[in-house]
Formats: C-alpha cells, sequence, structure tokens
C-alpha cells in the first residue's frame, strides 16, 4: 500500500498529471440479498439499509490504464488509505485523503478512480475537508497549512485563503456569495466574501460564558437559513441563522441517546432532518429539525455496515441510479448516505434511505 502511494507522489514530481483507473457502472461489492443489513432492527419499519462500500479501485472491476500498469502493476490496486471528509457534486464523489496528501475523485458517470495529489502552490499537507460550489470549483480546508486552498474544476491551482489569525480550518461550506469556515482554534465561524475571497466577519462573540460559545466546531452545514456546527469540544450541535442569530442546541456530553462524545461530520436531508457522526461511539445519529432523536445506525465495526473511527457524513440525491441494484425489491431509495470510515477494510460506506414499495 505505501509502496503505491510512494510510487505516486514520484509521478506527480515528474508528470503534473492524475492518475486514472477505469471503472465499472457499478462500485462497490454488491451484498448478499439474504442477508440484509437494515436499520432500525425487525420489526420496526425499515428506514437505512446498507447498500455497499468501497476502499481502493480493485472494487469497481475496471480495466487500468497503461500508466497505472506501468507503475503499480497489472492488478495493483490504488487504495483509500485515510479518509476524512467527503462531498459530492453532480456525478463525481470528492474524497479527502489524509494518508495520500490529496483527495480520491471517483467519477461514476466515466468510470474513473483518480488520486488528486497536487503540487507546487497547490499542494497539500492535512486535507481535512472539503466543499464543492456550483460551478464545480474545489475548497479544500487544509489543517497544516492553516488554509483553504481551491482549485478549478479542472483540478487547476487557482488561490488560497489564510485564515484571520492564521487559525486552523476543519471544514468548510460555500454557497453562491460566502465560504464560510469552521475555524477549530479560533472558536469561530469565519466568513469571507466568494468573490474576491475577503475577509468580512466571524462568529460567535469569543465569550465562553454564552450559550453560542464554541468550544471546538469542528463540521459546518447550511441549510436554507440555518447554520449547523457540531461543537466538538461542548459535545453539541449548535444551530445559528445565516444572520448569525443563535438559535439553539441539542445534544451533550454522555453516552446516552441524543448525547455525543465525539461528534464530528454533519449533514441534513432535504426535509430537515440532521445527521451526526460520533467517532467514539461509530454512529450516526439523525435528529428531526427541532433536535429530537429520530434513530441511529452503524456502530463498532464488526462487519459491513459498522463503522470504524468514522469522520465525515453526506446526503445525495443526485447518484440514486449507480447504486439502485444493491437496494432490496421490497424498498424504494430515497437518498443516499455516504460515511467515510478512517480504518478498516469499508473506507466509504454507502447507505440507501428507503421507503417500501406500494
Amino acid at each position: 500500500m505505501w509502496i503505491s502511494i510512494i510510487y505516486t507522489r514520484i509521478l506527480f514530481i515528474l508528470l503534473p498529471a492524475v492518475l486514472i483507473c477505469s471503472c465499472s457502472r457499478q462500485p462497490g461489492r454488491i451484498p448478499d440479498q439474504n442477508n440484509l443489513i437494515i436499520y432500525p432492527a425487525p420489526p420496526a419499519k425499515t428506514r437505512i439499509q446498507y447498500l455497499t462500500s468501497f476502499s481502493s479501485s480493485s472494487e469497481f472491476k475496471g480495466k487500468q490504464k497503461a500508466i497505472n500498469k506501468f507503475l503499480f502493476g497489472e492488478k495493483a490496486p490504488l487504495p483509500i488509505v485515510k479518509p476524512y471528509g467527503i462531498a459530492i457534486h453532480e456525478s463525481k464523489i470528492y474524497i479527502c485523503d489524509t494518508g495520500i496528501g490529496g483527495l480520491e475523485i471517483l467519477d461514476l458517470s466515466e468510470n474513473s478512480f483518480e488520486y488528486f495529489i497536487p503540487a507546487g502552490k497547490g499542494q497539500l499537507q492535512l486535507p481535512i475537508n472539503c466543499h464543492i460550489d456550483s460551478e464545480g470549483n474545489i475548497y479544500i480546508a487544509d489543517g497544516n497549512r492553516k488554509q483553504v486552498v481551491i482549485f478549478d474544476q479542472e483540478l487547476k491551482y487557482l488561490d488560497e485563503i489564510t485564515l484571520e489569525g492564521n487559525a486552523k480550518p476543519t471544514d468548510l461550506f460555500v454557497d453562491d456569495s460566502k465560504i464560510w469556515i469552521s475555524a477549530v482554534d479560533d472558536h469561530k465561524i469565519l466568513i469571507y466574501k466568494k468573490s474576491d475571497l475577503s475577509f468580512l466577519r466571524s462568529f460567535p462573540d469569543n465569550i465562553i460564558e454564552n450559550e453560542a460559545y464554541l468550544y471546538q466546531p469542528a463540521n459546518i452545514n447550511i441549510l436554507d437559513s440555518n447554520i449547523y456546527v457540531s461543537d466538538f469540544g461542548d459535545c453539541r450541535i449548535k444551530i445559528f441563522d445565516t444572520d448569525l442569530n443563535y438559535k439553539k442546541d441539542f445534544g451533550g456530553a454522555g453516552r446516552g441517546f441524543g448525547q455525543f462524545t465525539r461528534p464530528k461530520g454533519i449533514s441534513t436531508d432535504n426535509s430537515g432532518n440532521i445527521y451526526v457522526v460520533d467517532a467514539a461511539f461509530e454512529n450516526i445519529q439523525i435528529f428531526n429539525p427541532s433536535g429530537d432523536l429520530l434513530m441511529h445506525f452503524g456502530g463498532t465495526y464488526n462487519g459491513p455496515g459498522g463503522m470504524w473511527l468514522p469522520a465525515d457524513v453526506t446526503i445525495n440525491y443526485s447518484c440514486l441510479e449507480y447504486f439502485e441494484d444493491f437496494v432490496d425489491d421490497s424498498f424504494e431509495l430515497e437518498y443516499l448516505i455516504f460515511v467515510t470510515n478512517q480504518y478498516g477494510p469499508d473506507k466509504v460506506s454507502v447507505y440507501g434511505f428507503v421507503g417500501l414499495t406500494e
């Protein structure tokens, strides 16, 4: 595995290119349909089905391009080493991999698996999370550079943002006009103007007695007029509106249902339900817009469907066609849930939120 990474880095020194491996139309391993993994457990109504997972290019069952054969051999796979953040734009899946100092880019429509390890001004050190804007530009929060590094949709370096106070970025969200960045050691969310990358302001105030205070803002997600922040240091999810007013929080430190120990990745579905990764529980808890616990899924890894130090989660509605064959015939796939695991054999697991067919 590490030999593959070393050779990949050599390639990027010698040739400013990326490595591509052709793939099939259905990524991952097809599970045994006689042993479905579903949540919650029967007799409760099924809401989520584990669909598949993938950890390297070999699970895409495709033919390698000649340059990959030369560097890695006929059958040597390109591994996903230590994934953290994950983002999806159109048919492309972007995985921040701290183990290779770059990204894996999986294009489901083009059947490709690609390492992106940029050199020069765009060289990455610790890519933690990323966001893809509506134009396809890639914004990467690099914890060691203490910058957000920006590339266009052709993977060409564009610019970088050095955070105010040399703060460390852990996650970001990009809308039509602003870039919202969580700064874990600055206890704030920093806002930049998208058009010229100028600093606008930050929030909340650094007053520890205030309930809005962010101890260690890890991840951020925005839906409609709500800003959701997973506060790793306070074991809570804190919600603000886009006018920067504090609204409420939920959670709290503990091992009970609805509590957290190490909350990280956060995402929302179109109904406003909130998905939160807990790296200690090794599961995802789902809350309604009011912060009430609906259910949880995953759990410590004992096989497919389990999680092993999960880091991030993202909800997707655009790639259903590529995973429908994994869904049990009695279910109808409504949307996809992607989860990254930093360890174990299933580096990216894919779940489906399902309803019963009529």
